[in-house]
């Protein structure tokens, strides 16, 4: 994760190993990450990134 505070839609697909086009696709159904917009350029949290890895973790086998 790079030591800046925000990252582009392609920062962060890179990161999580998808497309930008499918974090689009996430925002404009209202899901996914929480992101900000400066005029029209979205910008993502590290951050939220990071927290949103954790809370959608998944333990197989865990009670």
């Amino acid at each position: 994760m790079p030591e800046h505070e925000l990252a582009t839609p392609s920062e962060v697909a890179d990161y999580l190993h998808t497309t930008a086009a499918a974090l689009a696709q996430d925002r404009y159904l209202g899901r996914g990450l929480p992101y900000t917009k400066h005029g029209r350029k979205v910008l993502y949290r590290w951050a939220d990134v990071d927290a949103y890895l954790a809370a959608n973790t998944v333990n197989p086998g865990a009670a």
